[in-house]
């Protein structure tokens, strides 16, 4: 059973255009987040002492705030993409819906 209207939707350039680009900053985004994660992982594993300097005078390690910046960044990349997806697909998704409405 094919629904002719999400046959019309796919077939849509600007659905086509929607999904690139959604599928390619998704992909950038999460690389960017493996590559963060891995990276402080890698250093946890073969380079304790770099994670184990005090930060000044301190009992508080360098890996302290390099871990709370992998939380950080994470919060701040889902932030970028849910801002993106507010404004330009969002933007697209209702151009399609207005189109196909016609």
């Amino acid at each position: 059973m094919s629904d002719p209207v999400v046959a019309r939707i796919q077939a849509n350039p600007k659905y086509l255009e929607l999904k690139r680009k959604r599928n390619a900053f998704g992909w950038l985004l999460s690389a960017l987040m493996l590559l963060v994660y891995y990276g402080y992982i890698s250093l946890i594993a073969f380079n304790k002492p770099f994670l184990a300097q005090p930060l000044g005078s301190g009992v508080t390690s360098l890996g302290i705030p390099l871990g709370l910046g992998v939380i950080v960044f994470t919060i701040a990349i889902t932030g970028i993409y849910v801002s993106r997806a507010n404004k330009e697909f969002d933007a697209l998704t209702a151009q399609i819906l207005k189109e196909d409405a016609k």
